[in-house]
Formats: structure tokens, sequence, C-alpha cells
């Protein structure tokens, strides 16, 4: 019951006028101190307009909340009363079919989510949002107030552009959307065409990769990593030490891998053609290349100058040498550019080596290789001054249609020895041969032509709202995809214009053809369009705020932020201290902890209970378990005080909105009515009426 003391007395004449939305509203009028004034705005303030009654709190409360949470959304005006009066919005929407229920939703998730949650439009504030005065120019002058067009624009070229314009029609395109119906039409429109678009990008990205790329990349790595350099010997590619492990290497399973001219009987194979498992073929020939430094590119202490006279520093651009050696004929004794090579730089596990260097092209004979081979090892090729050999080929498999493009890399440190890498590039450089492949050549097509709808989207959108749509941290994911999107349709171009060349490079087999460029540029638009697909289905949870559970959980994670920031900072500064302990103590002992990058990632599989605690323990025994037993210890306590307080605000978050939910749909009779309802209902009158047609 209402205390009617606190119930303002009305003028006669006005409580006539005012009878209208007394009835549309809450039976009952409440003073704005029947709510927790937490839970209301401070524009949800009572207003008195001229002559007017007392508008209702609730009323007020609830078409704040709305109005805040619904972007573009503007109140209903009443086409009854007088002039000059101030128009305010109802709690209700009067039913516009069979089966509606007129309901608000008062969410609290972030800008710009799904949940029915947003940021209002820049142009309007709260709390004045959908009032007008009978008396002003712009009453009833539609939705913009600005006056009605004439009829002659909704004719000709008038018509079309609103029929264009209603083609990007979203909660950010429109300046005003009249009903909650309406507005959640709008939205279940965005989420049909984006799933739609998320469909075609995943089917492309998952067009690109296949299972028989892993398995053509596996026996090219077993056959040249795995297989010993003899049979009496275990060493391999992966664990050369010396200067003569590369050489035997060389001679041995380098040259049986590349060159399969015998048959498991012992005849010689037909056209010997190079066919690498007899399936794979050689395209061009093999290049050996190496990079050198100088003598003297480092200083030797006054004291042992007489005991030293060579010093070869670690490879640079400026240590490099170019200066003819050995033989000094032909391109493996003399230096070549990286432009005359057409080559890359590329990163080792020591340090970045350029295109250019000394190189010799073998052939397509295992005799003339064996015999290339033997000249360079006779003739010490390989010197104090070497710091990296590259092996560089290509094979293609016309039974996938796939080519591997493989760089074997041996890096002779300064410190002596030898450190191998690798790098197995399986790509698909011919596109457009079968079925499938044109299939996805229509899905890029389609992708391209949402690309283009996005762009316009988005520029509507940011012309509407102008800076106020970054606000919202969906808006600026949105912006990422369609840039990451334009970004791989470019990379995607560009691939294709240089591909057009192949031909051309395969005309003559006894040359080597450097495929590094086009692998690199599919590589990239890979990796491009990998980070689009996870942004894209990350976007998707924009979708999935309509449900309570998921908004809940999002506000949650969003009020929480700040303080999770903060627990952050504390555990990477104890997380970090420890890094530079590590690598300070164990760096020169463990392999784990030999670079600060490592000692990190160590440090992360530590937590996960993925570590080496003997390595640690022999490297030092007394300052070892000190630091192993402390940094579980510490970790392990963040992560515990973090995960509870988590769990405390969840929970304290539930309790507010059901306090919350409690208070004000109580008092004002509203009920839930998020997109699943909508759905629901829509769904139920369609069955309905199928039902008594058939009927």
């Amino acid at each position: 019951m209402v205390n009617p003391s606190k119930v303002k007395p009305q003028p006669e004449g006005e409580e006539r006028r005012a009878a209208p939305a007394v009835a549309s509203s809450s039976p009952t009028m409440l003073e704005m101190s029947t709510l927790p004034k937490q839970d209301l705005p401070p524009a949800a303030a009572p207003r008195l307009p001229p002559g007017g009654s007392t508008p209702s709190p609730l009323s007020s409360c609830s078409r704040q909340a709305w109005s805040r949470d619904n972007p573009g959304f503007e109140a209903e005006e009443e086409e009854d009363g007088e002039e000059g009066m101030v128009v305010e919005m109802d709690v209700e929407w009067h039913p516009s079919g069979p089966g509606r229920r007129s309901s608000s939703l008062v969410s609290s998730s972030s800008g710009g989510s799904t949940g029915l949650g947003g940021y209002p439009h820049p142009n309007s504030s709260q709390g004045h949002r959908g009032r007008r005065r009978r008396g002003d120019p712009g009453a009833g002058a539609g939705r913009s107030g600005q006056g009605a067009e004439p009829p002659a624009a909704l004719h000709g070229v008038g018509r079309v552009l609103n029929t264009l314009k209603g083609l990007w029609g979203t909660r950010y395109t429109a300046d005003r959307i009249p009903t909650r119906e309406k507005y959640l039409k709008t939205i279940l429109r965005e989420l049909i065409t984006y799933v739609v678009f998320l469909f075609l990008l995943c089917v492309l990205t998952y067009g690109m990769v296949t299972s028989s790329m892993f398995y053509y990349t596996k026996v090219m790595t077993q056959l040249f990593l795995d297989t010993p350099v003899s049979k009496t010997e275990k060493t391999n590619f992966k664990t050369l030490m010396t200067v003569d492990d590369f050489w035997k290497f060389a001679e041995g399973p380098l040259v049986d891998g590349l060159y399969w001219d015998m048959w498991y009987n012992n005849r010689t194979v037909a056209e010997n053609q190079s066919f690498i498992y007899y399936e794979n073929l050689l395209l061009g020939v093999p290049r050996l290349r190496q990079l050198k430094v100088k003598n003297g590119s480092c200083a030797i202490p006054e004291d042992l100058k007489d005991e030293i006279t060579e010093c070869y520093d670690m490879y640079s651009a400026r240590n490099e040498d170019t200066a003819p050696f050995g033989l000094r004929n032909g391109t493996a004794w003399t230096y070549t550019g990286e432009r005359d090579l057409n080559g890359s730089s590329q990163w080792g596990l020591i340090s970045t080596y350029s295109g250019a260097g000394y190189y010799l092209d073998l052939s397509r004979n295992r005799e003339e290789t064996a015999a290339q081979i033997g000249a360079l090892k006779n003739n010490l090729w390989l010197d104090r001054g070497t710091r990296a050999v590259f092996i560089d080929f290509t094979v293609y498999n016309a039974n996938i249609n796939l080519f591997c493009i493989i760089r074997l890399l041996v890096e002779s440190p300064a410190t002596g020895g030898l450190v191998t890498s690798w790098q197995f590039q399986t790509v698909k450089l011919i596109h457009y041969v079968s079925s499938f492949d044109y299939f996805l050549a229509a899905c890029e097509i389609v992708f391209c032509i949402f690309i283009l709808y996005y762009i316009v989207e988005e520029f509507l959108e940011i012309r509407n709202h102008r800076l106020h749509y970054f606000h919202s941290l969906w808006n600026c994911l949105d912006i990422v995809i369609v840039l990451l999107s334009v970004v791989t349709m470019g990379i995607n171009l560009y691939k294709m214009s240089i591909e057009k060349p192949l031909s051309k490079l395969l005309v003559d087999m006894s040359l080597f053809h450097n495929f590094e460029a086009l692998a690199y540029w599919q590589n990239q638009f890979n990796n491009v369009a990998a980070i689009t697909v996870f942004f894209a289905w990350v976007k998707f949870f924009r979708f999935v705020n309509f449900n309570r559970t998921m908004t809940q959980l999002s506000t949650t994670m969003s009020r929480c932020a700040k303080d999770i920031l903060g627990f952050s900072i504390m555990f990477f500064i104890i997380f970090l201290a420890y890094a530079q302990f590590a690598y300070l103590v164990f760096g020169t002992q463990v392999d784990d902890f030999s670079s600060f990058q490592d000692c990190i990632f160590t440090q992360f599989r530590i937590i996960l209970g993925d570590f080496n605690f003997t390595d640690i323990e022999e490297a030092n025994r007394i300052l070892g378990p000190i630091y192993f037993t402390s940094f579980v210890f510490f970790m392990f306590f963040i992560l515990l005080v973090c995960d509870s307080y988590y769990i405390m605000c969840f929970l304290s978050w539930q309790l507010y909105l059901f306090i919350f939910v409690i208070h004000v749909f109580s008092f004002s009779g509203i009920t839930t009515f998020t997109l699943i309802h909508y759905f629901i209902s829509y769904l139920y009158s369609a069955l309905t009426i199928g039902m008594s047609v058939i009927c």
C-alpha cells in the first residue's frame, strides 16, 4: 500500500489532464524514496511538467534503464494531451500482436553488448530522451525531429536511397528504434548476417589447411632429419656436432634423400627425374650457401696476441666477409649479393642472416652432385670464418597438389660446434584445380562482398556516433576484424599476382628455383587469416550476451577488471623477479634457462607442473631447491588469492543483481523479454498460424 501522505495533491483541472498517463502506468504512484537511491541514475529524478502531474519514479527509472541499455532507442510519443505538455515515455509497450508481452530489460552488460546493453546516442542526454513539447517545432515531425520530408522525397531516388540504407539497418546506424520488438528484430537480423559471415570465414580458413599437409611435412622431416649419417653411427642432422659430421650428412642422407634412382630390387628407375619416395618431384636443383665473417673482426687481449693470431666474431652485417677465398673461381668461392640471388634474410637460433653469400647449385644427377660435394670438402669450403650453411630445395607432389619448400640451416657459433635448425613449409601454390577449389573461389567472392558490406556499415555507424562509437570495445573489435579481413584480401591478391610466373620458374629444371617468397606470403596469409577467424569467434560473445547467465558473467568480469589488473601487476612483478634470478643462477648450465625468454616460458611450465627439478638441483644444490620451492609457493598463493577474489566478486554481483531486479521488477510489474523470448514467441506464432491453416 502507498502512504497517502506521500502522494502530492494535484489541481482539479490538471488531474483530468493527467488521467491517461496514470491509467497506462502502474496503478499506484510511488515516491522516489521507495527505491534505493543507488538503483536509480541521477538523471532519473522526476520532473514536473508545466501544469502537469508528478510522473511515476518507477516509470522514469525503467525508462532510463531501457534508454541507457538500448542504443538508438527513443520513446514512443503519445498523441493525446495538450500542446505545451511534456510527454514522458511510459514503462509499458502496447501489444502489437497476439502473444506479445510488454516488458523491459535491465541489463548491466558493457556497452555495445547484445544483452540489450549499449551506450546512448551521443546527441541525446540521459534523462531527456523521447521528450517533446507539443508546441515545439519538432513535435510529431518524425523520428529525427527535424520536420517531415515532403512526399516527393519518398519517390524515385529517395525511395531507392531509403531502401539501400535499410540494408545496413543496425542498432547503431538507426537514429531511433521505436519499439522493443523492432529492436529485437534488428538484433536477430544482425545475428543471422554475422553467422553467415562467420560460416564463410571458417570454410575459407579450414580449406587452406588439410591433413595431407601434415603427413607431407612429416615424411620429409623423417627423411632428412632423422636418417643417421651412416649405418654404424646414430648421428643425424638434428645432432650434428662437428664439420666432419656435416660432410658425412651431405654425402650420405642428403644425397640419398634427393636422388631416388633405384627400386628396392636394385633396378634403375626409368627416366631419372629425382622423384623422392617415387612420388615427389625435385623442382630444379638444390643449393648450398654459406655466410662468413672476416678475420680480425674481434679484439684480442694484448697479453694473448702472441698466442692467438686469428679472431672471428659472431655473425653480423658489419662483420660479414665478402672477399674471395679458396680456389677464387666460381660462385662457391666468390661472394654474391642478396639482390642478385633474389634471396631474403633468415632468422636462425643464434643470429639473423642475410640472403647473400657463397653458393653452389648442385646437379640433378647423383654422381655429379656427389662429386661437387667432394670437391668442396677437399678444398676446405668450410673454415673457421663460416657462420652459417644453408641447404635449399623444393619438391612437388602432384597427387595432392602441394609444394614443400625445405631449408636446412647449420650454424657455427663463435664458441665452436654446430647448431642445427630447419624449416619445412608445405603450401598450396596452384589454386583452382578441383571442384572444391572452385567452391572456395565462390566463397571468396561472397566473403569480399561481406567485407564491402561491413565497411559501409562501419562507415555509417562512425558517421552517426562520431568518437562515441569507439567507447565500446565491441565496436573496436568490429573495426579490427574488418581491417584484418582487408589485409587478408590484399595479401591474397598479391600472392596470386606473384604466383602467375610460376610456370616460368619451371621452364629450365637444371637451375635453382627460389620459392621462398611464395612460401613467405602464403604463410603470412595463413597467419593473418588465423588471427581474423580468432577475433571473429570472440565477437560471437557479443551475440551470446542476450542470455542472462552470459550477461552476468561478462558484467562480473568487467567490474572485476581493475582489481584483476592490480593482481596481475603484483603477479608479474614477482614472476619476472624469479625469472631474472633463474637466468643469472642457472643460465650457464641449464638449457631451459639459457636465455631470459626461455626462463619466462620455463616458469610457466613449472606452474603447469612440467619441470625437471634434477637439472635445477644439479646446477646449484643450495639455490636450486630454494628457488623452486619458494617460486611454487608464491605463485600458487597469488593464484589462489585471485581465484578466491574472483569467486567473491561473482557472488556479490549475483546478489546485487538479484536485489536490483526484485526492487525494480516487483514495483513496476516488468518482466524480462530477451532475444530468446522474442524468437520463441515468433516461432510459436508461426507454428500456431500453420496449424490453423492445416486444420
